[in-house]
């Protein structure tokens, strides 16, 4: 797993971006958002349909909850922001991927155009949200409002569906927003004023994903403590990594943590952050990772995390590998464009 220097460090180039987007007017409020709009938050879609008082209706994410085909997803460096990384990994794999993850601090600016970029090319947003500058006991309190609901109405002035994965790997040591810092009580608390915050500025078009990593680090640590409740949560999203001398299948990575989750919510699942060590066994880990997810229906996708930081996680770093990767990821039940999830 990256460790909180790694995702500093990717979100520093995106920050500064930020700015120059910014500065050539892509603000905190984002753009208007264009997009098919539905008859409420779990209406049935419809193209650009509209409110009583004309406006374009909250857009409908029930359809993209859990599709028919699995979220095939990448994080690489410089997306949304540009599209190009995308457009070399699509190259890379031989299938553009649908999801792309990125990662932004607590204090930046929501990114509309990023958003609104990946949308256009048939790609969903996921945006790792991580609070390095405030605790979590004083987002709970409101002492972050003010950000906060100015965050909350550009996205539903873009009405277009985002992903939002908030403090994730909270049961890990390793975060400021870790076990050693905070309670299971603090964290819930923090989450659910975050949501009802979106909630009460209209926006729905928000999937919330509650990512912890794998359990196997943190034997001791349980999660449903630290779980906000399913009235709070549309996916659950595991980190995880083929990574070490255990982590030789994928039930040695991902099954106790799976097992320990359907315990108490039924919600379905995404691996938001995931690769494998580069070497001799990553082609195997691939395949691993594949007939995984392709072998569970609740499983909707992974997103490949292809840095290099602390390891080599990017395919090109094991050929035998990435040859592996494409042979599988041209596999139908992987990708769709989520534009029509039908």
């Amino acid at each position: 797993m990256p460790t909180r220097t790694t995702h500093q460090a990717l979100r520093g180039a995106g920050l500064l971006l930020a700015a120059v987007l910014a500065l050539g007017g892509c603000s905190l409020g984002g753009d208007p958002g264009t997009g098919p709009g539905g008859s409420g938050p779990h209406g049935d879609a419809g193209p650009r349909a509209e409110a009583s008082d004309g406006a374009p209706a909250p857009y409908d994410v029930t359809p993209l909850l859990k599709p028919a085909r699995k979220y095939f997803g990448a994080a690489v460096d410089g997306a949304p922001a540009s599209m190009k990384p995308v457009e070399a990994y699509a190259r890379l794999t031989g299938k553009r991927p649908n999801l792309v993850e990125y990662y932004a601090a607590w204090g930046d600016g929501f990114d509309a155009a990023g958003v609104r970029r990946a949308w256009d090319e048939g790609a969903l947003t996921l945006m790792s949200w991580e609070p390095f500058d405030i605790t979590l006991a004083d987002i709970a309190a409101g002492k972050g409002d003010r950000y906060l609901t100015s965050y909350a109405a550009a996205v539903k002035k873009l009405n277009l569906p985002v992903v939002i994965d908030f403090a994730d790997e909270m049961n890990g040591t390793w975060e400021k927003w870790g076990t050693e810092h905070v309670t299971p009580r603090e964290y819930v608390a923090a989450w659910r004023h975050i949501h009802d915050t979106f909630a009460g500025a209209g926006a729905s078009n928000v999937i919330w994903a509650w990512s912890p990593n794998v359990v196997d680090p943190m034997p001791d640590v349980r999660l449903e403590p630290y779980y906000p409740g399913d009235a709070y949560v549309d996916w659950v999203g595991l980190v995880g990594y083929f990574s070490g001398a255990r982590a030789t299948s994928f039930d040695a990575v991902f099954g106790r943590t799976v097992r320990e989750v359907r315990a108490f919510t039924g919600k379905p699942l995404l691996l938001l952050e995931t690769a494998a060590d580069p070497g001799e066994r990553r082609r195997a880990d691939v395949r691993h990772l594949f007939a995984g997810v392709a072998g569970d229906d609740d499983l909707i996708g992974f997103v490949w995390f292809n840095f290099k930081k602390r390891a080599d996680w990017r395919l090109e770093a094991t050929p035998s590998a990435l040859e592996e990767f494409r042979k599988l990821a041209a596999d139908d039940r992987f990708g769709f464009d989520v534009r029509d999830p039908r």
